[in-house]
């Protein structure tokens, strides 16, 4: 997901209003659970384990003091951050949120346009910060921020022969999708709807489709808006939520944090349980026999 992220923290103003979300969004983050190791129903991603299916992105939040309520409360371990945006090398940087909150930094090489570009900037995160797992972005243009379907798989391709764990963010076609996998993606994260749209999954169906035929985790990666959402994508089948905007651009971050990890707890509990099915027309919860006959001449009550 495209991210811009904040480097510095910066102080809100100290009004009444943004006390009171601040005292909301502390109860949020004391909501959260501790990280602990995955239970009996974890997300395992390229061998690993976690025990939290929300994969968190760090663009658009408005300080670096309000993107670690929002972390906190959300649970995450697996957070991305845009390396072409980000400088390592500085202190008091979003890096450093991560490692005081103990979260799996996932370098992305958003703001890519050519599998070139986003092949260097893979190359570069791994020196920099010593790992080979990358969420692949390679955008068609700046307007749309639409996967660029032929140069996001010659990407795809070219890290994973590279050593690369590669988790790319892709339109939600099941064909690509398919093809993505067979490259030896070590996931499938396609779009819901545009980055920072908000307009949540526009196809179920094609998700549906997509889980249907995967063999590695599906991962709903942008246009989530609201906790409903996403808990329709985990109910859809996916393994995970990646979002950002729709937490750091909220009203009050930390409170929409901890909505989308009970969402995507909720939508899982949901897709394991098995929905009832959908009908035409109304079908009773009582069965019809053993239904007592009443004799019209004889009210059973007088």
């Amino acid at each position: 997901m495209a991210e811009t992220t904040a480097q510095t923290a910066t102080p809100r103003s100290a009004t009444a209003g943004s006390a009171a979300a601040r005292s909301r969004a502390d109860a949020a983050a004391a909501g959260a659970p501790a990280r602990t190791a995955a239970g009996a129903d974890p997300f395992v991603l390229a061998g690993t384990a976690f025990a939290s299916r929300l994969i968190m992105g760090t663009g658009g939040a408005p300080s670096l003091e309000v993107l670690e309520r929002a972390l906190t409360a959300s649970g995450t371990e697996l957070t991305t951050v845009a390396m072409r945006r980000l400088d390592p090398t500085v202190q008091g940087s979003v890096l450093s949120v991560l490692g005081r909150l103990g979260i799996r930094v996932l370098p992305n090489t958003a703001g890519c346009f050519t599998a070139g570009e986003a092949v260097l900037t893979a190359r570069l995160a791994r020196e920099a910060l010593g790992t080979d797992w990358v969420k692949l972005e390679v955008v068609a243009d700046e307007r749309t921020l639409l996967p660029d379907p032929v140069e996001l798989l010659d990407a795809a391709e070219t890290l994973v022969d590279d050593g690369f764990t590669v988790l790319p963010y892709t339109n939600d076609d099941p064909v690509l999708a398919r093809r993505l996998q067979d490259v030896g993606c070590a996931a499938i994260m396609p779009l819901g709807s545009p980055i920072g749209s908000g307009l949540g999954i526009r196809n179920p169906h094609n998700f549906e489709l997509i889980v249907e035929r995967a063999t590695v985790p599906v991962i709903l990666d942008a246009g989530a808006g609201t906790a409903s959402d996403a808990a329709l994508a985990m109910e859809l089948g996916c393994a995970a939520v990646m979002l950002a905007s729709a937490v750091t651009r909220a009203q009050e971050p930390a409170l929409m944090a901890a909505a989308m990890r009970h969402a995507v707890e909720g939508g899982r509990l949901a897709y394991r349980a098995g929905r009832i099915p959908r009908r035409h027309f109304a079908h009773a919860s009582s069965p019809a026999e053993g239904v007592a006959a009443l004799d019209p001449e004889r009210p059973a009550f007088r």
